[in-house]
């Protein structure tokens, strides 16, 4: 049995604070919650809130160690092979460590760039491995694309100008045989053998409509619907996806969505960016969930996302760091904080307060990651939890306030004194217990700078490519 006591304690939407109180905890369930702990009024003054979710992610290091600042989706993906893993256990668990460090108890791994150097039940074990040493819940989605690697389209005219050599080094890199509907079907389920459990949720993950055929989404649809199993896609992220899914689709995106079953409450959709009303309508209808990554569509000037209409027309809303966090600290509290302020109202009108998104982005968050129990501290509920500073958070102390309002008016991943998952302190002051994150980020960043002679091949052909990458979507796409 486990206690801690905190000056305020959130329980969850619509419950009042509790000032102060005390949390116990065992087996990684809240046995009982108390209200007026004497001994929580001590110093430091702490609040404890349910632990949050990265509900969109890809266990990738840092964009712009590899060039990548401020660039289209479109150029960017091409670019991001440079970080292709050297070894997954390293590179996924810097990125969960860092999450966990944040304040996240669940994380979902979208896997789309595979290191190619094992089988893939194997890396999705290394994976596995890296969450359970640092102690957080993780959801696994092994991307899948069938179509699309290097345009929207036939990329022959994208790649026309450049010289043969380029050519074939650009698809060789990129025009890889895919799998058949039926043998990534398999190969989810042989990763769900093989990593599936309490801690770890194996998902679906198609890459997005315009990188799968027909045939793969229609045969996940079925294969989700059978089993149960949930699906996590991007859906509507940049201009050019936009462009395309209205030529693509001219009865739109989001019905055949619909009409082939994909839509529905095991349907989690990153970005939606460009959705439309009626599209936010159909999703919110369906209950399945949009994941908002703020800072993720500000470095990739995808735009921004319609995220207060979608959650006044029902729509379910979490929150992603995506691998691309406003300062590329993978920061998920500030990250909820920028999505409540952007998205939080106008003037007098409010899209919510503070105690309401961040109920609904923890809740929303477990959904989508499959993680157990609604994100409350209460009774029952898994004991994931974050403890944060009021002393560091309220350092001037002037008036009384609201601890949650001032917490998403000012607070950072700075302001937690610790995590806890399931019951397991997976960070305290700063620190991440289960793994040394410091050695992690030194050794996988010898790794990679080891691994760019590989690829001097292509930065050498990147100018040109680029180039032509931008003047195919500009005439393409017709968004300019």
């Amino acid at each position: 049995m486990a206690r801690i006591t905190a000056t305020y304690l959130y329980r969850g939407p619509g419950e009042p604070l509790l000032a102060p109180a005390e949390l116990h905890h065992d087996g990684g369930v809240i046995s009982e919650i108390r209200e007026g702990a004497a001994s929580a009024s001590r110093p430091p003054r702490t609040l404890l809130i349910p632990a949050l979710v990265n509900a969109h992610d890809h266990a990738r290091p840092s964009a712009s160690s590899f060039g990548t600042m401020q660039m289209p989706l479109e150029s960017w993906i091409l670019r991001s092979i440079l970080g292709t893993p050297p070894d997954p256990y390293l590179t996924a668990a810097r990125g969960l460590a860092r999450s966990a460090r944040a304040g996240c108890a669940a994380v979902m791994v979208h896997y789309t760039r595979p290191s190619g150097t094992m089988p893939i039940a194997e890396e999705a074990r290394a994976i596995a491995r890296a969450a359970g040493d640092i102690g957080i819940r993780l959801a696994f989605a092994l991307a899948v694309r069938d179509q699309n690697p290097i345009v929207y389209g036939d990329s022959t005219d994208a790649l026309a100008q450049l010289s043969p050599a380029q050519r074939e080094l650009v698809r060789n890199l990129f025009e890889r045989p895919a799998a058949s509907p039926g043998d990534y079907i398999a190969t989810v389920e042989e990763i769900a053998v093989a990593i599936g459990g309490p801690m770890v949720d194996v998902q679906f993950g198609p890459a997005g409509v315009q990188w799968c055929s027909h045939a793969l989404l229609e045969a996940i649809a079925e294969a989700s619907s059978r089993t149960g199993r949930r699906v996590h896609m991007h859906l509507l992220e940049t201009v050019y996806q936009r462009a395309w899914a209205d030529q693509a689709f001219p009865n739109g995106i989001v019905p055949y969505l619909r009409d082939i079953g994909l839509l529905s409450d095991r349907l989690t959709l990153a970005h939606c960016t460009q959705a439309r009303p009626d599209e936010l309508d159909l999703i919110a209808q369906a209950g399945a969930r949009i994941v908002c990554n703020f800072s993720s569509n500000l470095h990739l000037r995808s735009g921004l996302a319609p995220v207060a209409d979608a959650h006044r027309r029902g729509c379910q809303i979490a929150v992603g760091v995506d691998g691309l966090a406003l300062d590329e600290d993978d920061d998920a509290l500030r990250e909820a904080r920028l999505v409540q302020m952007m998205h939080g109202g106008l003037g007098f009108q409010r899209t919510w307060t503070p105690r309401e998104f961040l109920g609904q982005a923890v809740r929303n968050g477990r959904r989508a990651t499959g993680a157990p129990g609604w994100g409350h501290l209460a009774a029952g509920e898994p004991a994931d939890y974050i403890v944060i500073n009021l002393d560091r958070l309220d350092g001037d102390a002037i008036v009384e306030v609201d601890p949650l309002d001032l917490l998403f008016a000012r607070g950072n991943m700075g302001h937690i004194d610790e995590v806890v998952v399931a019951g397991r302190t997976v960070a305290k002051d700063g620190r991440v217990t289960g793994v040394d994150l410091p050695a992690l980020e030194r050794e996988l960043a010898g790794r990679y700078r080891e691994s760019m002679a590989a690829h001097a091949d292509f930065l050498k052909a990147w100018p040109d490519l680029e180039k032509q990458l931008a003047g195919w979507f500009v005439t393409h796409a017709g968004c300019h």
